[in-house]
């Protein structure tokens, strides 16, 4: 099974706080990669699939050629984590327009409520190859996760 790709955006204090889990979830990296919505790769996989990577009030899961997004997004993530984690899925009994509307609410606030960065996070060196668009010799520019 190929890595899935979480396309989060990449200044957003929840986005990154999830990034972080995720992480912490998946430590070999078999099962997801990163990309910021701000990244050309972003930008390139979402027009495939005729969506608006400027569209930041969402999360992506591109896992092959299927893309989700907001609370679909979410429980697919949470799926493939495995675990306690596969519980989420209960949550699929609530119909799409319920869970992206509880989705939008949390979006609309979270900055406000996690704050915002200047710019999209680098992580730690043992880590970058699970993020696309970062080059290994980067330099650490921007604020560093973990």
């Amino acid at each position: 099974m190929l890595p899935a790709v979480i396309l989060y955006d990449g200044v957003c204090g929840l986005c990154d706080r999830t990034v972080r889990f995720v992480l912490a979830h998946d430590p070999d990296g078999t099962r997801f990669r990163f990309a910021a919505l701000q990244s050309e790769f972003a930008a390139a996989a979402l027009a495939r699939h005729g969506r608006d990577a400027a569209d930041l009030d969402t999360v992506c899961l591109l896992d092959g050629d299927r893309l989700s997004v907001k609370a679909d997004a979410i429980l697919d993530i949470l799926t493939r984590l495995g675990g306690i984690w596969r519980m989420a899925a209960v949550a699929r009994l609530l119909p799409r327009p319920l869970r992206n509307a509880a989705y939008d609410w949390l979006a609309s606030r979270r900055y406000r409520w996690f704050g915002r960065s200047e710019q999209c996070i680098i992580p730690p060196l043992e880590m970058r190859q699970r993020f696309i668009d970062l080059a290994v010799d980067q330099p650490e520019a921007r604020r560093s996760v973990g």
